[in-house]
C-alpha cells in the first residue's frame, strides 16, 4: 500500500466531537502507514506566507484529550482572510489562488474538512481548489441542518448540554412556581430545540418550521398540569411585530398575561461539554469511512449516515438534496440546508405528550 500524506481541519463553529474525529483519523491513518497533518486555523492557516501545520500522532493529541469540545486545530480568527472577508476586500482571486498554492506546498495526497453546512456547500463551490487532490468532507454541527445524514458531529452532545441545563432549571422553576423560557441554537433549523425539549419534558416547543399562535401558547400555558416548567424556544422562530431575541418576546407575551417567567440563554454552552458516547462512536465510523474513500480513491465527497450505515455520497448530490439558500454573508453562494421535516416522528410524540408544540396537523 503507497504512503499516503493527508491535511485535515476543522472549520466554521466549534462544537464537541471535533477531537474524537481527529483523533480517529490519526489513529487509523498511523495503522495504514500514513501522515497526518494537521492544518491550524482552516483557511486562515493557509493564507500566510507558508502554511502553518502540525504534524499529527497520538502523542500530540492523545485520546485522554480526544474527548474535549473545542479543535485541537482551532476554526480560524475574526476578521482573518477567508472566503466571507475575500469577497468583502475584493480579493476573491487572490484568495483563491492562495489557497491552492499552500495546498501545493503541503504535498498532501488527501484533505479531510471537518465542517457545517456552509463549509460543505463552500468546498464544492469552489472544487477547483482542491482539483490536485483527494476532498473527503465530515459533517459537524449542533444545527442538525445538514441534508443526506440523519446526524452530525456534535449534535449528539449538544442535545445533552442543553437538556442537562434545563434539568437545573427546572428545579429552581419548582421552588418558584415560575416558567422559564429557553432559547436554543439552532439558527433556521428546530433540531436542537425539538430534541432537548422533549427530552426535558418542556411544556411548549417553538420551532422555526411550526407556525405557532400566541393565544393559543398563554392558554396552553395557563392550562398546563404544573405552575412552572420549561418552555423550549428556536432562536430561528419570529413573531409578527415583534423584534428582538425570540425569548425575549415570548416572555413579554407571558408577563402581559400574567404567568410569571423568566428567561435563559445557555449560549455557547450548547457547543462545549465532553463529547457523548453517541457521537465518539459517530466520530470512529465517519473518520473510518473517511480513510477507506482515500484507500479506494474517492474525491468530492461526504460523509453521512443512513439508517445506521454509514457511507460516502457526493458533494454535488449534498448540495441536490438540501433546500438551496443564499449565504447572509457571501454574495453568490448557496448553502444545502435541511431542517425538521412535517413527518419528523418527535412533533407527533411530542403532541402526544402534551407539549405545545404549534399549528402541527
Amino acid at each position: 500500500m503507497k504512503k499516503k500524506k493527508i491535511g485535515i481541519m476543522t472549520t466554521g463553529g466549534d462544537c464537541s466531537g471535533l477531537n474524537t474525529v481527529i483523533h480517529r483519523v490519526v489513529r487509523g491513518a498511523a495503522l495504514r502507514g500514513w501522515t497526518v497533518v494537521g492544518i491550524l486555523d482552516g483557511t486562515d492557516g493557509l493564507c500566510g506566507d507558508k502554511p502553518r501545520t502540525i504534524v499529527l500522532n497520538e502523542d500530540v493529541l492523545p485520546i485522554e484529550n480526544a474527548k474535549l469540545s473545542g479543535s485541537f486545530l482551532h476554526n480560524g480568527h475574526a476578521g482573518a482572510l477567508n472566503f466571507e472577508t475575500a469577497i468583502e476586500r475584493g480579493r476573491v482571486k487572490q484568495f483563491n489562488a492562495q489557497l491552492r498554492k499552500s495546498l501545493a506546498a503541503l504535498k498532501l495526497d488527501a484533505l479531510i474538512l471537518i465542517g457545517g453546512n456552509g463549509s460543505t456547500s463552500l468546498a464544492w463551490a469552489n472544487r477547483e481548489i482542491y482539483s490536485d487532490l483527494q476532498l473527503i468532507c465530515i459533517p459537524k454541527t449542533i444545527d442538525m441542518d445538514m441534508p443526506v445524514t440523519e446526524r452530525t458531529i456534535g449534535f449528539d452532545t449538544a442535545v445533552q448540554q442543553l437538556t442537562t441545563f434545563c434539568d437545573q432549571l427546572m428545579l429552581t422553576a419548582r421552588s418558584h412556581h415560575r416558567w422559564f423560557v429557553v432559547q436554543a441554537m439552532g439558527r433556521d433549523c428546530g433540531n436542537l430545540a425539538l430534541n432537548a425539549g422533549v427530552a426535558v419534558g418542556a411544556t411548549a416547543i417553538l420551532i422555526p418550521e411550526i407556525k405557532f399562535n400566541t393565544d393559543d401558547l398563554l392558554a396552553h400555558i395557563a392550562n398546563a398540569p404544573t405552575d412552572y416548567g420549561i418552555i423550549m424556544v428556536s432562536e430561528g422562530i419570529t413573531l409578527r411585530g415583534h423584534s428582538g431575541r425570540p425569548a425575549d418576546m415570548i416572555a413579554r407575551k407571558l408577563t402581559t398575561a400574567g404567568i410569571l417567567n423568566r428567561t435563559a440563554f445557555p449560549e455557547h454552552i450548547q457547543r462545549a461539554g465532553d463529547t457523548t458516547a453517541c457521537d465518539r462512536i459517530l466520530a470512529t465510523k465517519f473518520a473510518d469511512c473517511a480513510l477507506n474513500a482515500i484507500e479506494n480513491g474517492e474525491t468530492y465527497v461526504m460523509t453521512a449516515l443512513k439508517c445506521g450505515d454509514v457511507h460516502t455520497v457526493s458533494l454535488s448530490e449534498f448540495v441536490a438534496s438540501g433546500e438551496m439558500v443564499n449565504d447572509p454573508n457571501i454574495p453568490g453562494l448557496c448553502t444545502s440546508n435541511a431542517y425538521v421535516e412535517p413527518d419528523n416522528p418527535l412533533l407527533s410524540i411530542a403532541q402526544d405528550m402534551g407539549i405545545y408544540i404549534g399549528n402541527y396537523k
